[in-house]
Order: C-alpha cells, then structure tokens, then sequence
C-alpha cells in the first residue's frame, strides 16, 4: 500500500549553466519562509511544508515555473512569518519533485539556484510576494587563488574529521565533497550538512568573498569538531569510569567465590575477627562491649574498599588500643608525699599541707572500703566518685605544672600535661564527628592512650587561656568532662 501520493514530479537535474538558470528567475518571487534551516544556492535539500498559506504558494507554483524564493525566519518559533520577521536576503530555488503526504502536509524536494536580495514586499496574502534582485556570485581573484585552494583543502580536512566524529553523516556526501571543484558550491554543499546555528548559516549565505566563505566555514567546521571532539572524550572517560567500577565489582565478586570455595574469608570478615578477639580481653564496660560488637558486625559486612570500612576500622582500632584495665598502684604514704614535695620544691608550704591533706583523706577512704561497701544503697554517687579535682592558681612560672609532677612521683602514677590554651573548637575535647574524613577522638583520650594508664595524673594546662568562637564553647565541653554527673 503506498504511503503517500505523488502529483508532480520532475526528476533532480543540474540546470544546463549557472547564468541560464539565473536568467530563469523572475523579479517578483512568491516567498516561502522557512524555519530553523537555510538553503544555499548549488544544492538540492528536501522541505516539508504544513502551513495553509505556505501549500497554496506551493500548489501555485508548480502550476508554473516551479520557481519559488526560500527565506528564513529569525524567530524559529514563529508559525506564520510576516515580512518583518524574515532575513533581508534569500535563497531563489527550483521544485524539483512534489509529494502530497497522507497526514496532509507536501513534501518538497527544491534546488537553490541563486541569492536574492529582497528589495520590497509587495504582498502578503494570499501568501507573501516580493521584488528581489540577484545577487551576483563574485569570481574567485587571482591573488586570492592560492589562499582560496589552501583554505578549501582545510575546510575538506576538516570535514573529513567531522565525518569520522558524526556516524551519520553519508559516506557519498564525503565523496561527492571531495570531488567538487567549485570552492563557492563546496562551502554551500557542506554547510547544509553540518550543524550551525541559523544566524550562522544565515551569515554564510551574505558573504559575497568566496574566500570569506571558506574561512567562516572552517571557523564554523573547528568549532563543530572541537565540541564533538570534547563531547566523545568525556564519554570515553565516564565509559572508562563506569567499566572500572564494574571491573571491580566483578573482581570482588570473583575473589570471594574463590575464598568460598578454599575455606577462606574475606579481609574485612578476617579484620573484624582480630578486632573482636583484642576487644574480648579488655573486659569493657557493658556500654562500650555493646557499642563496639555492632560497629564489628559491620565492618565484618562491608568490602574493604568502602570508605565507611575505614571509618569503622579506625574506630574500632582506637577501642581496642585504649587502657581499660591498665592502672598503676597508688603508693599514699603520706611521708613519702612529704618527701617527694620537698624534694622538688622549697617553701609552699600552705600548698604542700593541702596536697598532703588530699593524699590521706584518699588513704583513709581507701582503708574504710570495706564499710563504705556496706553503705553501697545510701551512699551510691560519694562511693563512685572517686577522681579528686585539685585548682592550682598562680602566675606563670610559680610551679603549678611541677607540682602535678610531684604529686603523680609521689603517688606512683603516670603524669599528662594537657595544654588548653589557645583551643577554641569544643571538639578538641569531646573528639570530633566520625563523618568527617580524618576525624579524630578529643586531646583527653588521645593523652590516656598515649600514657597507657587508665589512672594517670591528668593536669589541664591553661584552663584560664581556652577561647570561644562560632564553633562552640570549648569551657562548656570542658565542665561536661570534669563533671559528667
């Protein structure tokens, strides 16, 4: 069944000469506005016309010369051109063949003869009508010879790079461009081909200097093959980016049906078994031994090359390497103390009775453990609060660092000097968000696992010195720490 019903054909035929087909073209032309496309003399471009106004122009003309002016419409958009929306200077053309389609528009197969320009519109209805003049094509000047040959050798390279880039561009308009000798008729044949915007095209068609059109055309042609260019590199990379992580994927997928099949585990489920065997022997406390088996169940879950395994990784490393039951022995006897002091510092005396005072309240505690056991129910905060808060206050210089050392000499314990001043992130003592990339505990669990002790002296430096900024109050992080009760 065909699919479209012909009413006129006239086969496709270059006209005898260029001037005679020229000479054909009448002063006043009946005008078919087009959109979005320009048509260039030389060459043969197939048109589908829907508006009413612009099939009965058609339907006229064929009962004629078949001789009508192609100009095109600045605004795209515009279903209906009047004079003022069209370019000043156009394309006078030849239908060759005319086809009436079943949906109702005509297909037109048309030949450009010649450029025109539009001297006057002398109708409007029923469909626009105008007195144009030709546009005489200038002959190529002998001192132009040469530049006119190397621009079109460029312009033909070019094309031949874009015919490799655009897949559908046909291989016989390559070789029919390569066969062209007229340089005018290669840059109008090319530049139907190619994609341009219609100012350009619209510009191209002006230009009156071949050698002007040619170097427009390759500016056009560069442009074009640059973009596509770009365009196929940046597929190529996230085609490459795209297998890569695919590659990958499949490679793990690989390794662990292997380690299925020889008995073996993956690195994270054997990572996580050496974590879970290290926390085992710290005897955490219930809150700790619950958060720390499910952070392990998860590590145990995730490749290793998630970033998320890295966090947890990290995470659980600085549970594992912390002491929780490492402690020294506390030595409290009291004339020890009083030694050590003296042996450290002379005079202080005020400074000294009270530091000594501190050492045998703490015996005296420590000797009635027993009774303050049975007290356990009455008596439940005095009995867990142990740790023992001591102000030095003084000027620079006065020994206030030096009698923490003394103290933890004098006590058999381990010593931490912790320096505040100048800190003003409030993370810098409570630890910082995991979710940041190298985040890290606070300063306070970084110095306990430093010193290995769960007891150490523990002397805050410079607690008058800490600052406060948009980014919180380190002071207030610091009373949540000395007093979390």
């Amino acid at each position: 069944m065909p699919i479209v019903t012909q009413v006129g054909d006239v086969a496709p035929s270059q006209p005898e000469g260029e001037g005679e087909a020229q000479s054909s073209v009448p002063d006043v032309l009946a005008i078919l506005p087009l959109r979005g496309v320009v048509v260039y003399p030389l060459t043969v471009v197939p048109l589908t016309v829907g508006q009413p106004r612009s099939m009965k122009l058609v339907d006229d003309a064929s009962l004629g010369q078949r001789i009508i002016g192609l100009v095109t419409s600045k605004n795209p958009e515009l279903e209906n051109p009047m004079p003022d929306d069209l370019y000043g200077v156009g394309t006078a053309a030849q239908v060759l063949r005319l086809i009436r389609a079943p949906d109702g528009t005509l297909r037109l197969l048309v030949q450009g003869i010649a450029r025109f320009k539009v001297d006057e519109f002398i109708e409007t209805e029923p469909y626009i009508k105008a007195r144009v003049s030709l546009i005489p094509e200038k002959d190529v000047v002998e001192d132009d010879g040469l530049e006119v040959e190397a621009t079109t050798r460029s312009v033909i390279e070019q094309f031949q790079r874009l015919s490799e880039l655009v897949p559908s561009i046909p291989n016989e308009l390559l070789s029919s461009a390569l066969n062209v000798d007229d340089p005018r008729q290669l840059a109008y044949t090319i530049a139907t081909f190619i994609r341009i915007t219609v100012p350009d095209a619209q510009r191209l068609l002006e230009i009156d200097s071949v050698l002007d059109k040619l170097k427009t055309l390759l500016g056009l042609l560069s442009k074009e093959v640059e973009v596509l260019e770009l365009g196929r590199k940046i597929q190529q990379d996230a085609h490459g980016e795209i297998e890569k992580v695919q590659r990958d994927y499949f490679l793990r997928e690989q390794m662990k049906a292997i380690q299925r099949e020889l008995g073996e585990r993956d690195e994270g489920a054997v990572e996580a078994d050496e974590f879970r065997k290290k926390i085992e022997t710290l005897n955490l406390p219930e809150e700790a031994s619950k958060e720390a088996t499910r952070e392990l169940d998860r590590l145990a879950k995730l490749p290793s090359s998630s970033a998320e395994y890295g966090v947890i990784r990290t995470y659980l490393d600085w549970i594992a390497s912390l002491p929780w039951n490492t402690a020294t022995t506390d030595n409290l006897d009291v004339a020890h103390a009083r030694e050590v002091l003296n042996e450290d510092h002379y005079g202080l005396k005020d400074i000294k009775d009270r530091i000594l005072e501190f050492l045998a309240v703490r015996k005296l505690r420590l000797e009635r453990k027993e009774e303050r056991e049975k007290t356990q129910s009455s008596d439940h905060i005095r009995r867990e609060r142990e740790g023992v808060i001591l102000c030095f206050v003084g000027p620079p210089g006065v020994g206030k660092t030096s009698l923490g050392q003394s103290i933890a000499r004098a006590m058999g314990r381990k010593f931490v000097r912790l320096s505040l001043g100048g800190v003003r992130d409030e993370a810098e003592i409570r630890g910082f968000r995991r979710t940041y990339i190298g985040s890290m505990p606070g300063r306070v669990i970084q110095s306990l696992r430093r010193t290995e002790s769960k007891n150490p002296v523990f002397m805050l430096d410079e607690v008058d010195k800490l600052a406060s900024d948009y980014r919180g109050d380190p002071a207030s992080a610091l009373l949540e720490l000395l007093d979390p009760e």
